[in-house]
Parts: C-alpha cells; structure tokens; sequence
C-alpha cells in the first residue's frame, strides 16, 4: 500500500504550496511485532491496528504525545477500512445467536470509529473526524476525504490511516500525515532527525 505522488498534488488554501507526506507508518511492521493492547478494547485487532498505525506515523513528526497545541488543533482525521471491524461484529453476531449476553465494552467498540477518538485524545488533534468505507482505493478514498477538508480551510493538515482486518497476509494498513511543506522546518518535527522511540516508519 504506497501512496502516488498524485494523491498529494492539493494545492492548499492558504497558497503555501501543495501538500505534503510528513510522515507514515505501514502494517505488518518490520520487523515482526505484536499489536499493543488499547485499555477498554476488547476481542479485536481492529482498534489496535489504526491506533498502532497512528501512533508510528505521528511519533516521526511530533515526537511524543500530544502533538503540540498549535498544530493539533488544525489536524484532522480521515480513518478509513475496507472491511470494517470484523471481529468485532463477528462476536456480537455470535452472542445474539447463543442467547448470551453481548459484553459491555463492544457496545460503544462495535462503531469501528470509536478509536478514532482515542488517538485525538491521546495526540490532541482537534480537527474533524472522518470515518469511511472505501468503495474503490481505499487509500486514494481517503486522501481524497484528506485534501477536502484541507482545501475547505476545516484543518491545515490530516492524519489518514486505512485500516484492514483478515487479509490474506492477516491485518493490514497504513497511516499518513498529510500537511503543508512548512510544518516540516517547526519545532517539533522529528522528520530528518533520530526517531523517537524507535519508531520505524515500516
């Protein structure tokens, strides 16, 4: 999943120039990792993977949550998935035929976007949230969600991560941070300088 040159060519609205890749994450990691647990997420990888997907992407520009308040204010969120939270509904579906009942945490989890708010909280991004199921290129359906709101003035920048569950190679996704060239040069962008954390951009 690699991103065209062509899906960053918005011209933004402040005339600053086009937008730019800041930073991005992919999943599976290299090297191989495990994803890490979210408190009050349950069953699924779903959650875990666009919040492990952002938080590799993020850790490249802005070092260490929270994102400072000036540019975490105009960022934005675009999650995006092809197939939704599968494991998710599949443990719901199966309570509702077995009688039992369904557990307290997948009510608010089983809106896949509902980790969408947890990265805004943990990374302060203000900006509006999008979630979307992609009907063609689901990173391409995304950017495009991206570049609206920028080009819309609604944020000067916009975390897009597309998010897959069950693949053929297991869970899948990539996260970029799109924004204009200049965020680049202030203070703290880690791009060009040690990452923290060792935080690998693959």
């Amino acid at each position: 999943m690699t991103a065209s040159p062509a899906l960053c060519r918005a011209v933004l609205p402040d005339g600053a120039g086009e937008l730019t890749v800041l930073a991005r994450s992919r999943w599976p990691a290299r090297p191989p990792a495990a994803l890490p647990a979210i408190p009050g997420f349950i069953i699924s990888s779903f959650s875990p993977l666009a919040a492990e997907l952002a938080e590799r992407c993020l850790r490249q520009h802005f070092g260490d949550p929270p994102a400072d308040s000036e540019r975490g204010r105009r960022t934005a969120i675009v999650l995006a998935s092809m197939t939704g939270d599968i494991a998710t509904a599949a443990a719901i579906a199966s309570a509702v035929d077995h009688g039992r009942a369904v557990p307290p945490l997948l009510f608010y989890q089983s809106n896949p976007n509902a980790v969408a708010g947890h990265i805004a909280a943990r990374w302060g991004l203000a900006g509006p949230v999008v979630c979307t199921i992609p009907a063609g290129h689901g990173l391409a359906d995304a950017m495009d969600s991206a570049t609206l709101l920028i080009e819309d003035s609604a944020a000067d920048a916009a975390l897009v991560v597309l998010a897959d569950q069950g693949g053929p190679d297991g869970d899948s996704g990539v996260a970029m941070l799109v924004g204009p060239a200049r965020w680049l040069a202030q203070p703290g962008s880690h791009r060009g300088k040690p990452r923290p954390s060792g935080i690998s951009d693959e």
